[in-house]
């Protein structure tokens, strides 16, 4: 899916924080806001090579957004709003099952899950299956996709959410939106978040479904391609 329209190249030059980062944008030092607070210590290096979104507030302190960056030859999107327009895409195609209705930020319980879905056009109340999105941009040197890059409580949690909603009736499940199309399946990083890598194997044992999709990136564009094995 296409998800910008307004691109500029640069090159990284160093993170500030974990929302702002310098770059040189045709020949001069730019501030630019990072869609991503992740760790990305294997990809924001000095001298990538990035692509920036301008903004459309005239207000905001940063003229731009860092989006996606190249590391090896393969573009790498880093946009945490992504993976949910990606896989709302894909889901809406069928990818995850027959659906038809399919609705963003939903609350169950004490968490709010990226989508939920209803099997027939005119249902309401409570959905038939609560899927939470989440993308990788972390890989090994064999190909692998790694999965978090930094700790994450919240993410613990939208699990624990999930074998709720399986023990309600409901279909749950998590999809791994992989901004990498060649990536050979997906691990949990057991040692930068084993509370999480337990949770994941948890909500593996109680029903919980668990997809890896592997997608094809541009610099403006990703979209699934196909789904690649869990390694738990």
């Amino acid at each position: 899916m296409k998800l910008y329209h307004d691109l500029t190249q640069c090159s990284f030059l160093c993170r500030v924080n974990r929302f702002i980062a310098n770059c040189l944008v045709d020949g001069a030092e730019a501030t630019v806001h990072v869609k991503n607070t992740g760790r990305l210590r294997e990809l924001l290096v000095p001298g990538a090579h990035c692509w920036l979104e301008k903004s459309g507030n005239p207000a905001r302190k940063t003229l731009y957004d860092l989006v996606a960056v190249e590391k090896d030859g393969r573009i790498i999107n880093i946009d945490s709003q992504a993976p949910n327009l990606i896989a709302r895409e894909w889901v809406e195609k069928g990818g995850w099952g027959a659906f038809h209705r399919v609705q963003s930020e939903v609350t169950f319980g004490d968490s709010r899950f990226d989508l939920a879905c209803w099997t027939h056009e005119d249902a309401d109340g409570k959905p038939d299956a609560l899927i939470e999105v989440k993308g990788v941009t972390l890989f090994d040197e064999a190909g692998t996709a790694c999965f978090p890059d930094a700790p994450t409580a919240r993410g613990a949690k939208h699990l624990h959410g999930l074998i709720q909603a399986v023990q309600a009736g409901m279909e749950a499940g998590v999809c791994f939106v992989i901004m990498n199309e060649d990536a050979v399946g997906l691990i949990p990083n057991d040692s930068t978040d084993p509370a999480f890598s337990a949770a994941l194997r948890q909500a593996k044992a109680a029903g919980v479904r668990i997809e890896a999709a592997a997608c094809h990136v541009t610099a403006d564009s990703a979209e699934i391609v196909r789904t690649v094995p869990i390694l738990l």
